[in-house]
Order: structure tokens, then sequence, then C-alpha cells
């Protein structure tokens, strides 16, 4: 089905410069004949041929080397290890779309959405790095090296995640901690399946483990609302290993394993960053079954309607279990309120209207001009918001986040706490 974030995709003329991806957006091909996208919630056909992800060959796992960049999603650090995306680390906005729709299903929209997003805030509007810093990335006009996702913390990245630590708790956002690998692990463990469900309860736990031990915990507009929950959706919908018996997807200890880096046996489990693999024989999403932003809208609205929390942007307020969350309602005017969150497209609406609001405040710390990066991702926000049909937002009370040390404490971007290691 045609995704409601489509019009937003003419920004920057991109279905001119990708009219080869965009064509197949909502008709795909398989055997040889265009089949019509399915309606979210529809239980997917298996194809082993269509959805079969090759490791062998070209494509097999090789570690990462000295300057290749690896970061904190397991997802993209795998694909760079295996040749789907370049093994560097740093990839353009039409690398990260054929890539992730390649190895994960991920729909058009999103993946284009998200990889322009980071290209404008982790990059170089053309492209960024799925670790920290470097060469390979820089353009004129920006006020220092672009950071990588590594160093997006609230902008792209944020705190409570699955298993990565909160920065200001850990001193970084991108390393596994083990013992939070470990309590995800424990939950699924004795039916070796890891669900959406499952996974949803455990980002409350995480939610609160935020707030209990980090005192700098900010639930941000964008990392807080819209790119949270799809860390978490992303884990199962995208790593489980589809088959005949199980379409949609199961998700077991030893996939999840592969695609985190972990070896060793339970309760003694090692961590390697940066080697993340694709499991051997594993199946991926079906092409007509792709992760659009309507399945992803479908997904964060079940978890907010089951932990209402989540729509909470605020944090705490210095000192752990302080967390004050900001009224909705007071925050936007009145057009949004913690009522209708769970309305229809409220949530997504709420998250990419907010950031809008704040885009020039978080361009003015990358950019000497930042008129270019606002053109882009604000073509890209703007004009996703109207084909949403989201009520319009004119301005925000941001000054309701100064109490917030989270959002105010300056961050210097990327830091490497570890010896040489690589990311």
């Amino acid at each position: 089905m045609k995704s409601p974030l489509f019009l937003s995709l003419a920004l920057v003329s991109f279905g001119t410069a990708y009219p080869d991806i965009l064509a197949h957006l909502n008709n795909v091909e398989s055997n040889g004949k265009a089949v019509k996208r399915q309606a979210p919630g529809v239980t997917p056909p298996f194809d082993p041929s269509l959805q079969y992800v090759d490791t062998t060959g070209q494509y097999a796992f090789v570690a990462p080397g000295e300057g290749d960049q690896r970061g904190p999603c397991p997802g993209l650090n795998a694909m760079a290890n295996h040749g789907y995306l370049p093994h560097n680390g740093v990839a353009t906005i039409s690398e990260f779309i054929e890539g992730t729709g390649k190895v994960f299903g991920m729909g058009v929209d999103l993946s284009t959405f998200l990889a322009i997003y980071g290209s404008v805030f982790d990059g170089d509007l053309t492209g960024w790095s799925i670790g920290g810093p470097t060469s390979l990335v820089s353009l004129g006009g920006l006020l220092g090296e672009p950071q990588g996702i590594s160093g997006s913390h609230n902008k792209y990245e944020g705190d409570a995640s699955p298993t990565r630590g909160d920065l200001y708790q850990y001193g970084n956002d991108y390393l596994v901690q083990l013992s939070q690998f470990q309590a995800l692990y424990d939950l699924g463990k004795a039916a070796d399946n890891y669900d959406l469900d499952l996974l949803t309860d455990y980002r409350a736990t995480r939610f609160q483990e935020s707030i209990d031990n980090n005192p700098y915990f900010f639930n941000a507009p964008f990392s807080g609302v819209a790119a949270q929950p799809a860390a978490w959706s992303f884990i199962y919908r995208f790593m489980a290993n589809k088959s005949a018996e199980y379409p949609e997807g199961r998700l077991t200890g030893d996939v999840l394993k592969s695609f985190y880096s972990i070896t060793g046996e339970d309760g003694d489990f090692t961590y390697t960053p940066g080697h993340e693999r694709i499991p051997d024989n594993w199946y991926t999403r079906h092409p007509v079954d792709a992760y659009t932003i309507p399945y992803f809208s479908l997904d964060a609205v079940a978890q907010l309607v089951k932990y209402p929390e989540f729509g909470s942007i605020g944090g705490n307020t210095g000192t752990t279990n302080s967390f004050v969350g900001i009224d909705p309602s007071n925050l936007t005017s009145g057009v949004y309120s913690a009522s209708n969150l769970a309305e229809g497209n409220n949530l997504l609406c709420y998250a990419l209207e907010l950031t809008t609001q704040e885009t020039p405040d978080l361009l003015s710390g990358l950019f000497t001009d930042i008129s270019a990066a606002q053109d882009q991702i604000g073509s890209a926000l703007n004009n996703a918001t109207n084909s949403l049909g989201c009520p319009q937002l004119n301005s925000i009370n941001k000054d309701q986040f100064s109490q917030f040390p989270g959002y105010t404490q300056a961050y210097d971007g990327y830091t490497d706490p570890t010896s040489g290691g690589l990311l």
C-alpha cells in the first residue's frame, strides 16, 4: 500500500534523483510479475528464493579493520560486515536505502526518511557514518566534523536503548552493556522467542531504569518519541527469521546473539564490538511485506497504548527519579493532548512537528549557514506532516525544555572511552 509519507519523498527532488528506487515503492517484482503491497497486519507469504539473504562469497562476514566505522545500530553494523553497505561504515543516502531494503525489507518510504535525516544531523547532507567521525565525511560550512550516528545524542540516538547504555550514565551510547543484553535474553530464553510484546515490556523496564539511574535522562521529541519505538520494533520486525512456519518471523536467542555480536553461553556472554553478523540460513521479509511507515506507526501506537509513558517528552531534572513530563497540551497550545496521542497518526505527527520546531536550534550547532540543511530536512518534515494530515503546529513552548539538563547540557559530540578498540 502507498505510505502516507510518500508525498514527502519528493523532497530535494528525490524522485528525480532516484526514480529506479521509487518506482518500486508501491509495486514489487515477484517471479517477474508486479505484486501490490499488502496491508499491515495481513499474514505475509513466504518465498525462500526471494527472501534468502546471502552470507557467502562477496557477502561473507569480514571483521572491521582499522578506521572502519561501527556504531550503535546492530543491523547497520552487520550490513557493513557483510558488504551490504560499504565496509568502511560510511554510506550515501541511496546506499542506505538499497541496503536496508535488500537485507531487512525496510520500506523505501521509511528508509529514505531515515537516511536523509541521518545525512543532515550526522553527516554531510549526502551520506553519514554508522559510527563516529571520519575524514570520509566532511563538508565546508560545518562548524565541526560530522559526528556520525554515535555522536548524535538527542538528535538521532537517545536514552533507554535496548542494549546500549545512556550517554550520561556510561559515557558512550554505542557499546552493548552486557547486563542489559543478559536481561533481555533472560526474558525470552524459556520459549526461545523474542516477540514484540516481550520487547515492549522490556522497553518499559529500560525506560524506568533510565529514570532510576540517569540524572540526565531526557526523552526527546525525535530520538525519544519517534526513534526510540523504532529501535525496539526493529529488533523483531527486522531480525526475526522468516519461514513457512513463521512467515512473520521468529526471533530466537541464537539469532539475537548473532546480530548483537554476542558469543558464549548464557550467563557468561562475551561482546565483541563491531562484529555483528547476519546469521547463516536467514530469511528477510517478503517483498510485498516491506516494513513501511504505516507498519511502524501501528507498532509505535501499540507500544504507547500499553505504556502511555512512552509518549512523555521530558526527563530527569538533574537527579535520579526526578522525571517530569511536559503536558503535550501546554507544549503545543492545545494542538495535541495526552488523551489524543494514540489516535490516528497523532503520535508520529506530534514527534515530527516538534522536531520541525526544534530543527533551527539543532542545526545552528552544526552549520555556519543552516539554509541548505534546513531546506533538506525541513521539506521532509513539513511534507510528511502535511501528507499525514497532521494538525497545524506553528510554534511550541521550548522554554519548558530548559528544566532538563539532559537537553541543555552541552554535548561535545563523539568520544571513545575504549583503549584503541574498534567501535
